[in-house]
């Protein structure tokens, strides 16, 4: 009998370590966050018009409009990414950041460079060096995949540093996510 309260006792106190270090999610960052588009679902490929004009693409640079629902209840702000996974650079590359998006918007038009962006919204810098969107430019031959990820974040602006690299911006958004969903579209190979 003795071992068996002990047993309890000590996995009790386990249960409660674990959850007081935030290692078990609550409710909130149960996964409930997601992300989609109206104009390409997610696996779909982006189209000509969504392709950048630059680097051999003639494209019209449109970004596709994206939505999002089931944040946590504390969500303060969010941001967005645009990440091609098979830029080859060893880490990708960053086609779009944008950061201190309200918590009261939960979805963006999308349109040239981006479309009009509501007040307040920050754009980062991208691995182009400069803020701003850029679509999709795949190399010849070769499919990319692009993955749009918004973060639900804890505090209402991020402390990016002016002139940040896509990597810094990315440091202060995995220190300030509550939870984050992403979608992918594909674009290439081009001839």
């Amino acid at each position: 009998m003795f071992r068996k309260t002990q047993f309890k006792n000590s996995l009790l106190a386990t249960i409660s370590l674990v959850a007081s270090l935030g290692l078990v999610q609550s409710p909130a960052f149960a996964g409930s966050l997601t992300l989609h588009s109206d104009s390409i679902a997610n696996g779909g490929a982006l189209g000509n018009k969504n392709l950048w004009n630059n680097f051999g693409c003639a494209g019209e640079n449109i970004m596709p409009d994206l939505k999002w629902s089931g944040a946590p209840s504390d969500t303060k702000s969010f941001a967005i990414t645009v990440h091609d996974e098979d830029a080859p650079t060893g880490s990708g590359f960053w086609h779009w950041i944008a950061y201190n998006i309200p918590a009261n918007i939960t979805s963006l038009p999308g349109g040239v460079a981006g479309g009009q962006l509501p007040a307040g919204i920050t754009q980062g810098n991208t691995d182009l060096g400069n803020p701003g969107y850029f679509g999709a430019c795949p190399p010849v031959g070769r499919l990319h995949h692009y993955k749009y990820t918004v973060y639900a974040l804890k505090t209402e602006k991020l402390p990016v540093p002016n002139n940040a690299t896509a990597a810094l911006t990315g440091f202060f958004l995995w220190q300030n996510t509550l939870e984050q969903a992403s979608i992918t579209f594909t674009a290439g190979p081009r001839k």
